[in-house]
């Protein structure tokens, strides 16, 4: 009987433990940009505000090409090595709290290199789905971006995407245009005749350099403004 009793404490502490583990970890990184956001605040009535979520793609645009977002009334709210359902969980903080006009969504390649573990295409569809009914009923608009190409990826060479990437692409697109959210494809533009992403615009073929997004910029900003006018 004692030597019963004596195992509840040790269960306890080791619950209470595996708790604090599990609440210090923040899966989705909302800390990243809670700071900023509330710093940021909700778009004043009448401005236009636009805000990017995605994952290092995203993440890096800023580092690489300040002036795009500088000079425009952009948010960079990209988080590198994130897959959707991560974005999702954040989304109401990052995106919706700000009160933006438009979102840009440029996310599902993380998913398919398997990140945050086995996914399926319509587990990804879902989640993109989920986001975009998220926007739609706080009157943001939305533009759905193409998945750039990649042959491989360099964390996860056991993973070819090429074929899955333009699977996906075609659904987004569908998806797009059944719904009337504006899509953006930057896709066609980079893809060498392998389904990589060309020399030219990448040094590791899935994340764009200085020519990259100066190919995808002019593109996005002709999504926006179609955006803006629906």
């Amino acid at each position: 009987m004692i030597k019963k009793l004596s195992i509840v404490p040790v269960a306890v502490t080791l619950l209470l433990s595996l708790s604090h583990v599990c609440s210090a970890q923040d899966w989705p990184n909302l800390h990243r940009y809670k700071k900023a956001d509330i710093k940021l605040g909700q778009s004043p009535s009448g401005q236009t505000r636009v805000v990017f979520m995605g994952n290092s793609i995203t993440d890096i645009w800023d580092n690489i090409d300040p002036g795009f977002f500088k000079d425009n009334p952009y948010v960079d709210r990209g988080i590198s090595g994130q897959t959707t359902p991560q974005m999702l969980i954040r989304f109401r903080q990052d995106v919706i709290d700000l009160n933006p006009s438009v979102v840009v969504i440029l996310a599902g390649t993380n998913d398919i290199a398997g990140n945050t573990g086995p996914y399926t295409l319509g587990m990804i569809e879902n989640n993109l789905m989920s986001m975009c009914q998220l926007a739609r009923a706080n009157n943001i608009r939305v533009v759905l971006c193409a998945l750039l190409p990649a042959y491989r990826y360099p964390w996860n060479t056991k993973v070819h995407p090429a074929k899955k990437i333009v699977k996906l692409n075609k659904w987004i697109q569908q998806y797009a245009h059944k719904n009337g959210y504006v899509f953006c494809n930057y896709y066609p533009a980079l893809v060498n005749q392998r389904g990589g992403m060309k020399d030219e615009y990448s040094k590791d073929g899935v994340h764009p350099n200085k020519a990259g997004y100066n190919i995808m910029e002019p593109m996005v900003v002709k999504a926006i403004h179609k955006a803006l006018n629906k």
